[in-house]
């Protein structure tokens, strides 16, 4: 079971938001998840980006990789 730190889309149509979870690889992406670590909000001026710091660093020493785009967010709040 590869585990993966990605994005799950939630909102209206033409208005997402969106979770950062955590997942098995093979779920689907709005799918099954293990734990909710952040959200994610592009429709707010500036962006709204929140993470659970405590509960990523603990899935992240588990093993658990980031997609390029959740990557590309951690870069940017760092």
């Amino acid at each position: 079971m590869a585990l993966k730190v990605r994005l799950a889309r939630l909102g209206a149509k033409k208005k997402p938001y969106y979770r950062l979870v955590v997942a098995d690889s093979t779920a689907k992406r709005d799918g099954r998840f293990l734990e909710i670590v952040g959200f994610y909000d592009p429709n707010r001026n500036p962006a709204y980006f929140e993470i659970k710091k405590d509960a990523l660093d603990s899935w992240l020493a588990k093993g658990a990789k980031p997609t390029e785009t959740v990557a590309s967010l951690l870069k940017a709040k760092a």
